[in-house]
């Protein structure tokens, strides 16, 4: 058992802390526009799924998937949401955004909260409130010292929270649905980059680097989600809650002290409520957790 968990947290490490660490690979494309970037990201990430996927002979589920007109009905929304928080996350680290994409994935969890209770009628605690509305708080000062609303960060929590509870009420499993979800995409992406490439205000094939670099984003993608799936067959979910603050934070490390995006007493303020009600947050999720624990064992 020891031997499972001690790997759950390996890959769970392995798969938050890739997530964190994309700014790096994102900014070596330099001035190649982020939507060029994502079609590329597209296009890639659905050979190598299908690559994936046909090695460990389960084409069978994509198969299911898309004969099933509800379902593709799903996962073009999905596909929609999910293309949008991708872009606007290589949009904000190529604009030299990191630090306020990361503070997007730091509501985020929050923003699931609410999400769950006005969708899906769950109960929110008094703490997860409070954790709430702290958080509320930390975006408000940002806006009111700012002057300013934080795009990039409310962009990325909107979509991704609304992709996360589409793919919730759905129960799909995420790699084959996220195959489906950039199969669905591709057609658009792969016109886009033919385009370019006849215009000549495309990128691919001008330098090896940037090549190399574009056939590479279905490998990055892809495989974080590879090590997220291992993590959760290991881990429990109130586990991996905890974890996922790897990935924001690492962001904010780059942002602060590489990329030496200015980090002011304004955003010390705002992230310092954020923080708290994130630590309010998992501290209250963890005592559920025991409790029902205990309920069961009872």
């Amino acid at each position: 058992m020891s031997i499972k968990f001690n790997l759950g947290i390996l890959y769970a490490v392995l798969a938050y802390g890739a997530w964190g660490l994309f700014p790096l690979y994102w900014k070596l494309f330099g001035s190649v526009p982020a939507v060029e970037i994502l079609c590329h990201r597209m296009i890639w990430s659905a050979l190598l799924l299908l690559g994936v996927l046909t090695i460990q002979k389960r084409l069978i589920e994509v198969k299911r998937l898309w004969q099933s007109p509800k379902t593709l009905a799903i996962l073009v929304g999905t596909a929609a949401l999910i293309s949008l928080n991708w872009g606007i996350f290589i949009y904000g680290v190529n604009t030299d955004r990191v630090l306020e994409a990361s503070l997007g994935y730091f509501i985020n969890p929050l923003f699931s909260i609410f999400l769950g209770c006005v969708f899906l009628g769950e109960r929110l605690s008094i703490w997860k409130l409070i954790a709430v509305i702290l958080a509320i708080v930390g975006v408000g000062n940002l806006i009111w010292e700012l002057g300013q609303v934080p795009l990039i960060a409310i962009g990325l929590t909107i979509t991704f929270g609304l992709y996360g509870l589409i793919r919730k009420v759905a129960a799909l499993k995420a790699i084959p649905g996220l195959t489906i979800e950039t199969l669905l995409m591709t057609p658009i992406a792969l016109a886009l980059v033919l385009h370019w490439g006849k215009i000549g205000s495309g990128n691919f094939g001008l330098s090896l680097p940037v090549t190399l670099l574009f056939m590479g984003c279905g490998i990055v993608t892809s495989l974080p989600l590879i090590w997220f799936n291992l993590a959760a067959q290991k881990l429990h979910l109130s586990t991996l809650g905890f974890l996922q603050y790897i990935g924001p934070t690492f962001q904010l490390i780059l942002a602060v002290f590489v990329y030496h995006e200015p980090f002011t007493r304004t955003h010390l303020i705002s992230f310092g409520f954020i923080w708290t009600a994130l630590v309010i947050y998992s501290i209250s999720s963890l005592f559920q957790v025991m409790g029902a624990s205990k309920t069961r064992e009872s």
